[in-house]
């Protein structure tokens, strides 16, 4: 199923902060980064898949550190649309616990106006 789109991460020195551990900012560009490559992974199924989108609300809960050496597993799927928003679940994993769980907002945005693009509510069904 395509709606869900996972990968595994093993946590290296660059990824680490002061505290030993890995550092939240990391966390927010590996949400980044996975939900392009869902984007990526899935848009030739749509209708719009030159189209971009843009981050509008993130929020994160930290829920226990993950430390160098380790495996990350990362689970991103999207919800159902509220409006013109999408709204993305991104779980992060750790010795199958979770560690780290985020839900975004996001826009779809057409790139050549740089409008947005009201998608409609049943689009996932397409995936």
């Amino acid at each position: 199923m395509s709606l869900i789109y996972e990968k595994q991460i093993q946590v290296t020195d660059e990824h680490i902060d002061r505290n030993n551990h890995v550092n939240n900012v990391q966390y927010v560009k590996w949400v980044e980064e996975i939900a392009g490559e869902h984007w990526d992974f899935v848009k030739h199924k749509t209708n719009n898949p030159d189209d971009i989108w843009m981050l509008l609300d993130h929020h994160i809960q930290y829920k226990k550190q993950v430390y160098l050496g380790e495996i990350i597993s990362i689970k991103t799927y999207p919800k159902t649309p509220e409006g013109i928003r999408q709204p993305r679940k991104v779980e992060f994993y750790c010795n199958d616990q979770l560690v780290v769980d985020s839900l975004t907002l996001w826009v779809f945005i057409d790139k050549e106006t740089q409008r947005i693009i009201r998608l409609e509510n049943d689009w996932l069904n397409i995936l």
